[in-house]
């Protein structure tokens, strides 16, 4: 256990990936660590398997969200839904859904609240309490589908539950983008990531997920330029580059032109010519 910002291991949970009966997961509340501590209680020791369990498990105190109905096999499996967008359908210009995972997850919820109050976008705030998971119960159905090819095709988990659903899909997380792009091909037009790449530092929390860009304004400003790539956004409506500039703090500087860039880096990043 351990968190992956001060502890520099944002690539535990794809170390943990490449050991086949390693079932890994990175809960975010007391209900999914619940469930998950059951399940594996039940495989290990009543069913007698062959697993152990990788839990990244944070030292964060935060208020605990109550368990969404219907949840339980989600959490098990990889990922649910954990709150949908409160705006009402006649007033939603685009739809986001925004993949978070343990204490990230609640960027994720304050990124849905500044996409909403600020830009007139419906996000959809899910759970990812394993990746290795959805990737490996995918990988097998493929496998399945492969080797049975008279056979009626098997659909994934990952696949059924995001099969009706339409709009630009961002993740963040503790840990690297290269977890997120483990199943990149399954969502429907792609995701884009957001980790924690690079080398770990010892700050405070609030300065550590505006560099590694997991937070919520960070999270805000990615969904917002994949929205503008996608036409989705148009000029007249846009944030200008002040808001934008104020989204994202004194850290991360927006320019006239759609450029992003970081004060603490030379990089910079373009964000759509329609920005």
């Amino acid at each position: 256990m351990g968190e992956g910002l001060q502890h520099q291991d944002g690539h535990s949970l794809l170390a943990a990936a490449t050991v086949p009966n390693v079932v890994s997961y990175d809960p975010a509340f007391a209900y999914e660590m619940a469930l998950i501590v059951q399940n594996g209680i039940r495989r290990m020791y009543e069913q007698g398997e062959s697993v152990f369990y990788y839990l990244t498990v944070c030292n964060e105190n935060y208020p605990m969200e109550p368990m969404p109905a219907g949840a339980a096999e989600g959490v098990i499996k990889g990922l649910y839904r954990l709150r949908a967008s409160a705006l009402q359908k006649s007033k939603v210009k685009s739809r986001v859904h925004v993949f978070g995972s343990g204490p990230i997850l609640r960027q994720t919820l304050r990124a849905q609240e500044l996409l909403a109050e600020k830009y007139g976008v419906a996000a959809d705030v899910w759970s990812v309490t394993s990746y290795t998971e959805l990737r490996r119960e995918a990988l097998a159905c493929e496998r399945w589908n492969r080797l049975h090819p008279t056979q009626p095709a098997r659909t994934s988990y990952l696949e059924k539950l995001l099969a009706n659903e339409k709009g630009v899909f961002i993740a963040a997380s503790d840990y690297m983008k290269s977890l997120t792009d483990s199943i990149a091909r399954w969502i429907p037009g792609g995701i884009t990531p957001l980790g924690t790449d690079g080398f770990g530092r010892s700050e405070n929390r609030a300065s550590l997920r505006r560099f590694f860009e997991v937070d919520a304004e960070c999270i805000t400003v990615a969904a917002l330029e994949q929205l503008s790539r996608r036409g989705e956004l148009p000029c007249a409506s846009n944030p200008g580059a002040g808001h934008r500039r104020r989204e994202a703090g004194p850290d991360v500087r927006l320019g006239r032109d759609g450029s992003v860039s970081d004060r603490r880096t030379p990089v910079a990043y373009a964000c759509g010519s329609s920005w």
